[in-house]
């Protein structure tokens, strides 16, 4: 299975969760955003199965000055 994550293509031997995308790429869930095939995910609904093809961007908050 092929799902692009932030322009990068990645091959998974299963079907992911947004949540374990999450996991496997940011290692954290605080100040993470997910859109997947252009459609923002709520956090609530990271439960979601991933599809073969999906295109996810995953955004995090960075603080600085």
């Amino acid at each position: 299975m092929r799902i692009t994550v932030n322009d990068q293509p990645r091959t998974f031997d299963a079907a992911p969760t947004v949540a374990q995308l999450v996991d496997e790429v940011v290692g954290r869930t605080e100040g993470v955003a997910v859109a997947v095939n252009g459609k923002v995910v709520p956090a609530s609904q990271w439960g979601l199965m991933l599809n073969d093809a999906d295109v996810a961007d995953i955004l995090t908050a960075v603080q600085g000055g």
